[in-house]
């Protein structure tokens, strides 16, 4: 999606670009096909890492279906508000709308995958853990509990 984003209205540099740019010397200096190749590697570990993280929120939040994409926003954002200006990459406020609309897509489909919308648990496996099933189960008979055996 970013790659459509980046190819519609003018070349304007993604966020990645502009941090390999202003904050990795080493990789701004190589050849512009293995920059483009390294930038687009630390992006997707990045989104990664996110994902990893989003794995940790408490299984009731994640299983709200806006859980995903909301996600995926407000790691945008993030990097907008908070990460952006804290390593100084000059780019944050040079985007138009139509940049912004399109990476804002891009998060948001980010946000779609990384919450598994695309692909659902089945409803048999959302919600509670499944009952174990063993061969002796505690079954309540008139007020006391009697163990039963397995069935032969």
């Amino acid at each position: 999606m970013r790659t459509v984003t980046a190819a519609v209205g003018p070349r304007e540099q993604s966020p990645p670009e502009a941090i390999v740019e202003q904050r990795v010397p080493l990789v701004s200096g190589l050849p512009e096909r293995h920059e483009a190749a390294i930038t687009e590697l630390l992006h997707w570990t990045y989104g990664a890492a996110g994902g990893a993280a989003y794995g940790f929120l408490p299984r009731g939040v994640r299983s709200r279906p806006a859980s995903g994409p909301v996600y995926g926003l407000l790691i945008w954002l993030g990097f907008e508000v908070g990460i952006a200006p804290l390593l100084g990459v000059r780019h944050a406020h040079e985007h138009g709308v139509a940049w912004r609309a399109g990476t804002a897509l891009d998060h948001l489909l980010y946000g779609i995958v990384v919450g598994g919308r695309l692909a659902p648990e089945p409803p048999s496996a959302r919600g509670r853990a499944r009952r174990p099933v063993t061969p002796l189960r505690r079954r309540r008979s008139r007020g006391r509990a009697r163990v039963r055996g397995p069935r032969s």
